[in-house]
């Protein structure tokens, strides 16, 4: 690994089967404490970038952009990209053997990793935040509290480490219509995680192991029930209406209208995350059809009750830093807890565009709804309201 000029990358080549979980990218940003003491000099920049050549940026976008107008918290931090290349929901611990044609490492990355940034510039830094989208946001979730026991153990008690963790809250719920599991898109979320673990000798964190029964450690692969156990910081960032659960809950939304028991189901699978959620204290999750957000270029558009999640972060990180000076409770005016409440997909205004998948136009959410074989009449009735005044309402965002 060498110190890189912005927007250069390395390929390290890697063995790897094909995605779980979709690319699952994993980064990390740090730098002093933010805004307050100067980060370590961007000519020190350090990018990682393994194996899957198209999947790296010519140029961030998102959280990794440079430019304070697309990334306007954190566009000055140092970074590290390194793109999925072990399929194992950055959990594994497995080398390639007789026995064993391929290797999964994605932990044992994230660890050496680290161990070569602490002499690139990561020891003198105050805040590491480790962040990913997809399987990328269930390896934060998996490997938070593990790099800052690692961090702690090479004596680098000073550094907090911090998650950020994007559309990786997945649910393990009954699918919309069972399947057989052979392949990653038709197999339920817990059967692919129960096979997973064991092909890949998945390391989970212990205090979420201790939760569960010796073969049950796949538990700790779902949002709800490792974030508990978690002693670092993470924010939480999930559609409600993710695109990946979908697909992996056998519910498809584009070309045929759905049917009602589709559309039941997708009800209450935004019901199901939302109350996931309630205890989450540090989330945002609008009530939008897509998967990930925090690298894409219109992370700043999307908005929850007002709130942008640039926003939202920029509180989280200085509530974080308030409440580690004095010990007071988090900002007022500075929301860090940020859940739609609206009930149907894209019911948000500020949801990212939708384009019908055969035209290529884009669609507004009533036209969006329309396609899907949205019925006015039947859902201005389940909501108490007039059909004339349901499409006001969704034409006008409310």
């Amino acid at each position: 690994m060498s110190n890189l000029p912005k927007g250069k990358f390395r390929n390290v080549p890697s063995t790897s089967l094909a995605n779980v979980f979709h690319h699952g990218c994993l980064f990390s940003v740090w730098s002093e404490v933010l805004h307050e003491v100067p980060t370590i000099p961007l000519k020190s920049q350090t990018v990682i970038c393994m194996f899957f050549v198209s999947l790296c940026p010519s140029a961030g976008t998102g959280i990794l952009s440079s430019q304070p107008e697309e990334n306007p918290h954190w566009w000055n931090a140092n970074m590290v990209f390194i793109p999925y290349c072990s399929s194992d929901v950055w959990s594994g611990a497995s080398s390639k053997s007789e026995k064993n044609e391929y290797a999964f490492m994605g932990a044992l990355i994230i660890q050496e990793v680290i161990k070569e940034l602490v002499g690139k510039g990561l020891s003198t830094a105050k805040v590491l935040l480790l962040a990913g989208s997809s399987a990328g946001g269930t390896g934060v979730l998996l490997n938070v509290d593990r790099v800052a026991e690692q961090l702690e153990e090479m004596g680098y008690q000073g550094i907090q480490v911090r998650g950020l963790a994007d559309s990786g809250w997945f649910l393990d719920n009954k699918q919309y219509r069972r399947t057989d599991c052979i392949d990653t898109i038709t197999c339920a979320p817990t059967e692919a995680i129960r096979r997973g673990i064991r092909y890949w000798n998945g390391i989970v964190p212990e205090r979420c192991k201790l939760q569960f029964k010796e073969g049950e450690e796949w538990n700790c692969f779902f949002g709800y029930k490792i974030y508990p156990t978690l002693r670092c910081p993470v924010f939480v960032v999930q559609w409600l209406f993710d695109e990946a659960q979908l697909t992996v809950d056998n519910v498809h939304l584009t070309g045929q209208p759905v049917q009602e028991g589709q559309w039941l189901y997708i009800q209450n699978l935004g019901r199901e995350l939302r109350n996931t959620l309630k205890d989450v204290t540090a989330s945002f999750a609008p009530a939008c059809l897509s998967h990930e957000i925090i690298t894409r270029n219109h992370w700043t558009d999307i908005q929850v009750k007002g709130t942008s999640l640039p926003r939202a972060l920029h509180c989280w990180d200085r509530s974080l830093h308030e409440s580690n000076k004095n010990g007071k409770a988090p900002l007022k005016g500075c929301p860090i807890h940020l859940i739609d409440s609206c009930p149907w997909p894209h019911c948000n205004p500020s949801c990212p565009t939708i384009r019908d998948q055969f035209t290529g136009q884009e669609m507004n959410v009533i036209q969006f709804l329309m396609h899907m074989g949205f019925d006015v009449q039947k859902m201005a009735q389940q909501q108490g309201l007039e059909p004339s005044k349901l499409l006001g309402m969704l034409s006008s965002g409310n």
